[in-house]
């Protein structure tokens, strides 16, 4: 290998890493939702009784009716927007049947917008055409890849099992505690899980770590403080 000469090495590809960022993103924001809702429930229920069958089984039946909700969502959503990518390809592949030349110079000043000269810009939609004219067109138009649309069971399953992860600790947290120390206990779980997430969160989208730890942090602790005011005064005037 000659002096200065960089190795060649497989790279993945734009598309597919940008994919598993999403992904990635998503399953953390997922977690998130896990951690919140499930820690402002279990604290707002042991804010109103002592009894500890009571607060498992309210985190039990969060837990599983956030994660089937999350799963539900996650897949009628992405069902709307697989439909839409399927329809808009439909229309393309349409339309490049019944007036190709028209479709050609389309492409053709997608690629002048980007900078390229017109001549370039015409050689290089004739040739993206002839080699395959649905893919051209659905990348450089509609920003879509056609062997990768989006899956919703995929989606679904991610999200059921990112909030389930993320649900699971403060249920823990707060059972297997102590009853004094519970709340507290739960809390401080609570405090390092979305730091860790947020953090995690703004390093995917290249945003400050430290802004965005401190503003998860806030969210969860605000909705532990009111769930559990709530929940206290509820068993107080119930009690």
């Amino acid at each position: 290998m000659a002096d200065g000469q960089i190795p060649h090495r497989d790279e993945p590809h734009r598309h597919d890493v940008g994919g598993r960022l999403n992904w990635l993103r998503a399953g953390v924001l997922g977690a998130n939702d896990g951690i919140v809702s499930t820690a402002g429930l279990v604290v707002g229920v042991a804010g109103a009784t002592a009894g500890h069958t009571e607060v498992l089984l309210a985190g039990i039946a969060g837990l599983v009716a956030g994660a089937l909700s999350m799963a539900g969502g996650e897949y009628v959503s992405v069902s709307t927007q697989r439909d839409t990518e399927r329809a808009m390809l439909r229309l393309e592949r349409q339309e490049l049947h019944t007036m190709p030349e028209e479709e050609e110079r389309e492409l053709a000043e997608i690629y002048q917008r980007k900078g390229l000269s017109p001549a370039l810009a015409a050689r290089v939609a004739r040739e993206l055409t002839e080699n395959d004219a649905l893919r051209a067109h659905a990348e450089a138009e509609l920003r879509i890849d056609p062997d990768q649309l989006t899956s919703p069971w995929q989606a679904a399953w991610a999200s059921m099992f990112s909030f389930t992860v993320g649900a699971l600790l403060p249920l823990l947290a707060i059972t297997l505690s102590p009853p004094s120390t519970r709340v507290l206990t739960t809390a401080a779980a609570v405090v390092v899980a979305l730091a860790c997430t947020g953090w995690v969160s703004a390093r995917l989208g290249d945003a400050p770590p430290a802004r965005a730890a401190l503003r998860n942090v806030g969210v969860g602790a605000l909705t532990m403080s009111v769930t559990y005011a709530v929940g206290f005064a509820s068993g107080t005037m119930l009690g």
